[in-house]
């Protein structure tokens, strides 16, 4: 994504906005989110992001079919974590235990597995407001896709919390797995490639 806008309107008033507010955001071509109540709005993303999503759905969709799972959808897909927190995370995979939170709209509830792709707008809400939205939602991993450094740092829940599991890297071959699927294997090297 390309750059990232706090809107002023959710500051000034001091009340939260909600998903009836979120359900008459503009259909701008830009990506419209809700955390904690304060309206997040993020240009469209560039072509090495999307194709970096393209290749993360292709092969989180190819082991879901071959060995199931889950359900794998992209953005835009609104997740409705609560009713003050609705974002569209880049890919995120619904497990089978979870298909309860599939709605014919959106999902409602926190999905197994989260990613984002980042960019120059979108690092730091992706790496600490979302990160800590999502962790409270209860999201079981959240992957962050560094496209700059060409790494993926992997956050997993822990006790109680989403914690740092593991940093990986194409610069040194490593491969992307998660409990989450078993058998998915992702070589960075490729990926970023």
């Amino acid at each position: 994504m390309a750059g990232h806008q706090h809107t002023d309107d959710a500051r000034a008033s001091m009340h939260k906005l909600t998903y009836e507010d979120f359900l008459r955001f503009p259909d701008d071509g830009q990506r419209h989110e809700l955390i904690d109540g304060e309206h997040y709005v993020t240009p469209s993303p560039n072509l090495w992001h999307q194709e970096l999503v393209k290749r993360l759905t292709f092969e989180l969709e190819s082991h879901l079919r071959q060995r199931g799972g889950g359900r794998m959808f992209f953005a835009p897909l609104d997740c409705v974590l609560t009713e003050v927190d609705i974002v569209e995370p880049d890919v995120l995979v619904v497990a089978t235990d979870q298909f309860d939170i599939l709605t014919e709209k959106h999902v409602k509830g926190a999905p197994a597995l989260v990613v984002e792709v980042l960019s120059t707008g979108t690092q730091n809400v992706d790496q600490t407001i979302k990160r800590d939205l999502y962790d409270r939602a209860g999201v079981r991993e959240y992957w962050i896709v560094d496209p700059r450094m060409k790494r993926v740092v992997v956050y997993a829940r822990g006790d109680r919390h989403l914690e740092p599991w593991r940093e990986l890297s194409a610069e040194v071959h490593d491969t992307l797995t998660t409990p989450l699927l078993p058998g998915f294997s992702l070589a960075l090297a490729d990926y970023f490639r």
